[in-house]
């Protein structure tokens, strides 16, 4: 079995690795602070073979991961989302690229980090595009969700007024209130060995402060470390955690001004895109010698430090700086990092989704650290800290802040704590106990949940519904607007849909029983010869049966119509139609090739996506008779007589400044192509030729058509 490989055998994490490469269930990873949550989402990156997209909900959380935002990715308005809300794809910053849409498209997971602080109503709205440009009948378009966080840490920021409009729809404002999250299958898994502490007593009263079952006791020993004096903070290496960004600055202020020395500034180099509200650090940095800093990044070349370090100024002027390390006394000749900005792309030559760069943001990798805000704390550990935290504004403040620290003695509290200061939401205490009761039974269901998803890959292939769904659509179109027009070509798709139904609806709901079944029982379905020959039985079956029955009607289908809105509606349903039936084309063919196997089968899913697609132009050509090979058209008897017409009617159009339709419609000109009219009154028997069309255009009418009869003895 498959394991993440994390800092040691661990079955947790080899759990969470388990769920997300070999089921589609989604999965909340959480754990209490110092987990390896992080590390987790690092190897899966570097590991995994499934196309996966990270985001975050803010800009620092976003470049910490690896990724991006949720707003950025998926280019939400800042607003609250009503369930069931339009989008506003009529402006342009909201209307995605063809290569956003791709990369949606091709999805196969989608991380969600620092999921604590994503709202329910922001879920739903990523719910809702993922529906709108995959399968909307599933949730989340069937996109597989990786969600990494704590609740016990930073919760969701809702204003009032907002929740005023929210609190109709959802329960809670927690992402697990979301309504779409809810209809899905999804299981927590929660990392329990700490690798952070190794204080068994302080872990235990980490855990009651988390799990908001604080003890008396517990709450007694916390308060024995009320030791501060400003003594305390005198020492090298101790840090102030606050609730506040103003009082963390004012308080590296006043330490920056009791130092002797001149001021340095160092100004940083943004280049390209990079959003202010990313920074991973000051935009002007200032120092002095002997300011106490913290080291904002892992150094990328001799390890020399990394994101948390806490050090010394010891030497600093324009050019250079060098820090002491407190921990371990080695001086750093700091140089500039560079943290880079990045948007998803899929790339041309491999169809992998990748990051492309699109902004540098360069400074050095140091911030003033005599105090930082519990916000910025995240993911950092401390040997000694001093815990301003009376001034907690939101539920698991004051955890995240005891979290940082490695033992009970390496902290000290400016005040007292009681039972309040330390609250846990019981939104949140209620769910994760229903979660974790549920979750006791995951490892149990793994070889079901594999078996599942196998199940609905391989129904997924062999699901004809999709393809017939857009062949209905085209038939209607047909039907109801150009069965005047193309009767030849009505009656074919007519008898297509019939056959439809009978060898390839009837077929697969029978082959359906039969796989499942198979899957059911076979004890090593992925193996099982017998199950293996099946199915490439039946993709060989349902291709040659496509082939024959759609392949040479689609291509035959090129038709056209006077009224815009009915044309592009043909453009846009016959192009869908033919993507669908390319797609699945291919995805079967695969399979006749190299059998069927998950991994292999998304893999052919995303190229098949991803061949190369007409312009909107290009299918409004391909699709109309701008284009047309007369020759093929049934419905056409004198293609062409047909033709000469069509430039005729052009040259005329544009001679008097008309649209086309404007002389002569589509149906007047397959009516005269096939019927040959003589003379004006057979010319008024025509579909849509009035006695105004007779008396302007009557007489080069049928100049042509005597000519074409000269030419083409009929």
């Amino acid at each position: 079995m498959d394991t993440i490989d994390t800092h040691s055998t661990n079955s947790e994490l080899d759990l969470a690795w388990q769920l997300v490469e070999r089921t589609g269930v989604n999965v909340f990873l959480t754990g209490k602070a110092g987990t390896g949550k992080t590390t987790f989402l690092r190897r899966l990156r570097e590991r995994s073979p499934k196309r996966m997209v990270v985001v975050a909900p803010t800009g620092v959380a976003a470049i910490n991961a690896g990724g991006v935002t949720i707003h950025s990715f998926f280019q939400f308005p800042l607003a609250p989302y009503i369930p069931g809300g339009a989008f506003r794809a009529k402006d342009e910053k909201y209307r995605f690229s063809k290569e956003k849409k791709n990369i949606i498209r091709t999805l196969d997971l989608l991380v969600i980090d620092e999921i604590s602080m994503v709202r329910a109503d922001l879920l739903d709205q990523i719910d809702a595009v993922l529906r709108l440009h995959r399968d909307r009948h599933r949730p989340f378009g069937g996109v597989q969700l990786l969600m990494i966080g704590d609740l016990s840490q930073l919760a969701p920021v809702v204003k009032e007024s907002e929740w005023a409009l929210l609190r109709e729809y959802y329960r809670t404002p927690y992402f697990f209130g979301s309504l779409a999250l809810q209809q899905t299958q999804h299981v927590t898994i929660e990392l329990s060995h700490v690798y952070r502490q190794t204080d068994r007593t302080f872990i235990n009263i980490l855990n009651e402060v988390r799990e908001n079952r604080l003890t008396p006791a517990s709450l007694a020993r916390l308060n024995e470390r009320v030791v501060f004096s400003e003594s305390e903070e005198s020492v090298d290496g101790v840090i102030r955690l606050t609730t506040h960004n103003a009082t963390a600055n004012r308080y590296n202020e006043e330490r920056m001004d009791a130092l002797k020395g001149i001021r340095f500034s160092f100004k940083a180099k943004v280049i390209g895109n990079f959003p202010e509200s990313s920074y991973p650090a000051e935009e002007t940095l200032v120092l002095k010698e002997g300011c106490q800093v913290m080291f904002l990044k892992n150094d990328s070349q001799d390890s020399r430090y990394y994101n948390g370090k806490l050090g010394v100024v010891t030497s600093v002027d324009a050019s250079k700086i060098c820090v002491r390390g407190i921990e371990d006394d080695n001086i750093v000749e700091v140089e500039p990092e560079v943290w880079t900005n990045a948007r998803y792309v899929i790339d041309k030559e491999t169809k992998e989704i990748r990051e492309e760069i699109e902004g540098e943001f360069r400074q050095y990798p140091l911030r003033l650290a005599w105090a930082i805000t519990i916000h910025k704390s995240q993911g950092l550990t401390f040997d000694r800290a001093v815990l301003d935290v009376n001034a907690a504004f939101a539920a698991g403040q004051v955890y995240v802040a005891l979290s940082r620290c490695r033992s009970l003695e390496g902290l000290v509290l400016t005040a007292p704590l009681n039972t309040a200061s330390v609250r846990t939401d019981m939104v949140v205490t209620d769910y994760m106990n229903t979660e974790l009761e549920q979750a006791q039974q995951t490892a149990n269901r793994l070889d079901a949940l594999e078996r599942d998803y196998y199940h609905s890959m391989l129904a997924e292939l062999f699901d004809f519904r999709p393809l017939e769904w857009d062949f209905h659509r085209m038939l209607r179109l047909l039907d109801e607007h150009l069965y005047k027009v193309y009767p030849q070509l009505l009656k074919r798709y007519k008898q297509a849909d019939e056959k439809f139904a009978r060898e390839i609806t009837a077929v697969s709901g029978t082959f359906y029983r039969q796989y499942t079944e198979f899957v059911i029982q076979s004890e090593d379905y992925a193996a099982d010869t017998h199950l293996a020959e099946r199915i490439h039985k039946a993709a060989t079956y349902f291709v040659e049966r496509l082939e024959t029955l759609l392949k040479p009607l689609l291509s035959d289908t090129q038709v056209d119509s006077d009224n815009q809105e009915i044309k592009e509606r043909i453009v846009e349903t016959l192009y869908t139609l033919n993507q669908t039936f390319a797609q699945k084309l291919h995805l079967l063919s695969r399979v006749t090739q190299q059998g069927f196997t998950v991994a292999d089968y998304l893999k052919a899913k995303a190229t098949g996506l991803l061949s190369v697609e007409p312009t909107k132009r290009e299918r409004k050509k391909s699709a109309t008779t701008e284009k047309i090979d007369v020759d093929r058209n049934s419905d056409i008897r004198h293609p062409k007589l047909f033709h000469t017409l069509r430039q005729w009617r052009a040259a005329r159009a544009e001679e008097l400044g008309r649209p086309v339709y404007g002389v002569l419609t589509q149906k007047s000109l397959i009516g005269i192509a096939n019927e040959l009219p003589m003379s004006g009154r057979e010319l008024l028997r025509m579909p849509g030729f009035g006695k105004k069309s007779l008396e302007m255009f009557g007489k080069e009418i049928l100049a042509i058509i005597q000519e074409y009869i000269e030419d083409n003895p009929v």
